[in-house]
C-alpha cells in the first residue's frame, strides 16, 4: 500500500547541461499531473507525462524541471530587426543632415537583437532529462511506499478495535429475547393490573410478539457481514497497487452495517458498541483519503 503523499528529487548532468527535477504529490482522486519547466523542453511534456501515469495512478502530482546548458553559449543574431533600426538611424541623417557614425555598443544593447541559440535537444539530452525525472520518481516511490506502511500499520490497529467491539454486540444480543420477554410481561401486567385483575395473559400471544420483536432486532447478519468487511479491508491493504477506491468501497460498507445495528436495538451495551465502530471507520476514512 503506497500513501498518495510524497517528495521526491533527480539529477543529471551531460557535457554541456545540468538537469534537476523535483516532484512532489498530495491526495487527489484522479491523477492530476501539474508541470512547471523552461520553453525549450517542451517537446518532452508528453512524454514525460507517460513517464509519469506509467507510475502513479492517484493523487495531485507538481513536477517541477530546472535544465540549464553549461557548455559555451551560442548567440542568434536578428538581422531583420538590427537592418531595420540601422536603416532608420540613416533615414534620421538624411531627413534632418545629422553627423555621426552609429555605435555597436549601441547595436547590442538594442531589445532582441541578440538572443542565445537554441541548439535544440538531442538524443543524449533527452535522455538525461528522462533519467533525472525517473531518478525524482524513484525517491518519490520510496516515500510514499514508506508513508503506506505506517497508515497500514495504523489501519490494522482500527481493524482491531472494531472487531473487538463485535463480541461485545453478540453477548449482549443473546440476552435479548428474555430481556423483551420480561419487559412485555411486566408492562401488561401493569396494565392489566389498572384495569380488570381477572383478565387472563395470553401465552401464545406473549410468545409471538416476543418472537417479532426478537426477528426485527436480530444482528446476526449484520454481524457476519461486518466481520467479513474487515477481512476484505485488511487483505487489501496488503495488496499491491491501486486500492484506495476499494478500500473506500468497503468503508462505506463497514458504515452501513454499523448504522443497521444501531437501528435495530434500543440496548445500551449494543449502542455503545455500535457507536465505537462508527468512530473507528470515521477515523478509517480519514487515513483512506491519502492512499493510492
Amino acid at each position: 500500500m503506497k500513501s498518495m503523499t510524497g517528495f521526491g528529487r533527480g539529477s543529471a548532468t551531460g557535457e554541456d547541461f545540468k538537469v534537476g527535477v523535483e516532484i512532489k504529490t498530495v491526495n487527489n482522486r484522479y491523477l492530476d499531473i501539474h508541470l512547471r519547466f523552461g520553453q525549450e523542453l517542451s517537446p518532452l511534456e508528453m512524454n514525460i507525462r507517460k513517464l509519469i501515469s506509467g507510475r502513479l495512478s492517484r493523487g495531485r502530482v507538481d513536477l517541477n524541471i530546472n535544465f540549464e546548458r553549461t557548455g559555451a553559449a551560442n548567440y542568434e543574431i536578428n538581422r531583420a530587426l538590427i537592418g531595420g533600426y540601422i536603416k532608420a538611424l540613416r533615414d534620421i541623417q538624411t531627413e534632418f543632415q545629422l553627423t555621426g557614425d552609429i555605435d555597436i555598443n549601441t547595436v547590442t544593447r538594442l531589445p532582441g537583437a541578440m538572443a542565445t541559440a537554441r541548439n535544440g535537444l538531442d538524443e543524449t539530452t533527452t535522455a538525461g532529462i528522462e533519467q533525472a525525472v525517473n531518478a525524482a520518481l524513484d525517491d518519490l516511490e520510496q516515500m510514499r511506499a514508506s508513508e503506506g506502511a505506517a497508515l497500514a500499520e495504523e489501519m490494522r490497529v482500527r481493524l482491531a478495535k472494531i472487531e473487538s467491539e463485535v463480541p461485545i454486540i453478540e453477548n449482549a444480543a443473546e440476552g435479548l429475547v428474555d430481556a423483551y420477554r420480561q419487559r412485555l410481561q411486566k408492562r401488561i401486567n401493569e396494565l392489566v393490573n389498572r384495569g380488570n385483575p381477572t383478565i387472563e395473559l395470553d401465552a401464545g400471544r406473549l410468545a409471538q410478539e416476543v418472537a417479532y420483536l426478537a426477528d426485527r432486532s436480530d444482528v446476526t447478519e449484520e454481524l457476519t457481514r461486518l466481520r467479513s468487511r474487515v477481512e476484505q479491508f485488511r487483505v487489501a491493504i496488503e495488496s499491491a497497487g491501486e486500492i484506495g477506491k476499494r478500500l473506500d468501497f468497503l468503508l462505506q460498507e463497514l458504515n452501513r452495517e454499523a448504522n443497521t445495528v444501531l437501528s435495530k436495538s434500543t440496548e445500551v451495551s449494543i449502542k455503545d458498541a455500535g457507536l465505537a465502530i462508527k468512530a473507528e471507520v470515521e477515523k478509517l476514512r480519514e487515513q483512506v483519503q491519502n492512499v493510492e
